[in-house]
Parts: C-alpha cells; sequence; structure tokens
C-alpha cells in the first residue's frame, strides 16, 4: 500500500501488506457490530476488495454493482442496509479509518 510505503522510508516505521491491514481491523469487529448482517457482509466484502485491489477501488459507490457485491443483493438494498447512502459512505471512511488506525501495525 502506498500508505505503507511512506511510512517506511519517511518514518522508518516497519510497511504493513493490505492483507494484514485486513487482518487487524477485522479484530476490532466493533465496526462491525452496529449493522445489520447484509450490512456485514458488504464490510467484510469491502475488506477483501481493498486486500486484492487497494482503497480507491473500495472509495467508489459504483463497486456495489460488482461481484460479490451484486450476490449479496441490489446496490439499493446493500445501500438501505447502511440506512441510505450517507450512511454507507460513512461507514466506508470509518472502515477506512481502521485500516490506517497507528495501531494497525
Amino acid at each position: 500500500d502506498p500508505f505503507d510505503v511512506i511510512l517506511h522510508i519517511v518514518y522508518g516505521q516497519p510497511a504493513l501488506t493490505r492483507k494484514q491491514r485486513v487482518v487487524h481491523a477485522k479484530r476490532r469487529r466493533n465496526i462491525f457490530d452496529r449493522y445489520n448482517e447484509q450490512a456485514q457482509a458488504v464490510l467484510d466484502a469491502l475488506l477483501e476488495k481493498y486486500a486484492d485491489t487497494g482503497v480507491q477501488s473500495i472509495e467508489d459507490i459504483k463497486i456495489l454493482q460488482l461481484a460479490p457485491f451484486n450476490q449479496i443483493g441490489t446496490a439499493f438494498e446493500l445501500l438501505d442496509a447502511f440506512g441510505g447512502k450517507d450512511e454507507y459512505t460513512s461507514a466506508v471512511r470509518e472502515l477506512e479509518d481502521t485500516l490506517y488506525e497507528d495501531d494497525a501495525g
């Protein structure tokens, strides 16, 4: 992840892989607790997508139309599982914050 490369070069911090960041984020399941099962499935899928392709891919709401998200529900249903588009966007931001928290390493 470019974030980790910068941390490593500038601050001498050990670089983590995206997969390592996902493992750490999943340990902090409290970010998932307030969501229903469908929303939790979306968050899990977002973490896996991040591990494969990086943060930019999960920031685009159009991702909800692609696999595996379209197997969880329609884009409208998935947004509704979070309470709407704004709440979904907030959940994605919180997920990103969790991925990049200082104690992720």
